[in-house]
């Protein structure tokens, strides 16, 4: 597969940029929503069913289709960066980003030696099986997004530090775990809540990165954009699934 850095610029260049978040773990819905018109999808490997193997199913469905793959790993930890990367991912959210220490952590492990600590092997998918490496290995640090998770009180405190570490691309809201690690467990209108997401918009414009956030309501979605998110999310495919499903129950049951 051949990579290149025109993705990456496009969202340090602040571009409206739309997504959305894959955890069904299937294949199939992962290649549906690169072909529907979104620009990203995500596809959860912290809180969704799938495994090394459905990831890489999800990535090579991904491949064949307009949009960027990017995984979300269960943990900052460098061997769940190596497998992902090694697979094919062009981009990793790593989730629960506190402070400038693990958002360093988390540049150093994609990024491979002298300029991180990503385990070196040639011939892996990322690098066409090793036809590639050495341009892989020479510019994965300018192709490959990193985003950071913030989602907890800690990473509000210290945003602005963790904005300013070089190789952080987006700032990534959880929103929801956001809201219940400040004890205002989803209330999005609520002023503590509005109040931080609008310190990580601030963070990234000071520092030339990217805002990110996932939302369920599409009535939100302008309200994003008016805050000053560019990387947007709406809802999932195990969301469409069911409201889809519920709604032909719901119409076979009216008769």
């Amino acid at each position: 597969m051949k990579l290149s850095g025109k993705f990456r610029s496009r969202v340090l260049a602040q571009e409206w940029l739309i997504g959305t978040w894959l955890n069904l773990g299937s294949p199939v819905t992962a290649e549906l929503a690169g072909l529907v018109g979104f620009d990203w999808v995500l596809l959860d490997h912290e809180h969704g069913p799938g495994g090394e193997d459905t990831m890489l199913h999800q990535l090579q469905a991904v491949a064949a289709t307009p949009a960027v793959a990017i995984v979300r790993i269960a943990a900052n930890e460098p061997a769940r960066f190596k497998r992902a990367l090694d697979m094919g991912a062009q981009g990793v959210m790593v989730p629960f980003v506190s402070s400038v220490a693990e958002a360093q952590a988390t540049v150093a492990a994609m990024r491979y030696p002298p300029r991180g600590f990503r385990g070196v092997a040639k011939n892996h998918r990322a690098s066409g099986f090793g036809a590639d490496f050495e341009e892989y290995y020479l510019y994965a640090h300018e192709w490959l997004l990193t985003l950071a998770q913030i989602e907890t009180a800690e990473a509000i405190t210290n945003i602005d530090g963790i904005a300013a570490v070089d190789g952080i691309d987006v700032l990534f809201v959880g929103p929801t775990d956001l809201t219940y690690n400040i004890g205002i467990r989803d209330q999005f209108d609520h002023p503590e809540f509005l109040g931080a997401i609008q310190r990580v918009v601030a963070a990234a414009r000071k520092h030339g990165k990217a805002a990110g956030i996932l939302v369920q309501n599409p009535a939100l979605v302008a309200k994003c954009h008016e805050w000053g998110f560019t990387f947007v999310a709406l809802g999932s495919d195990s969301g469409a699934v069911r409201a889809g499903l519920q709604q032909s129950a719901a119409a076979l049951r009216g008769k």
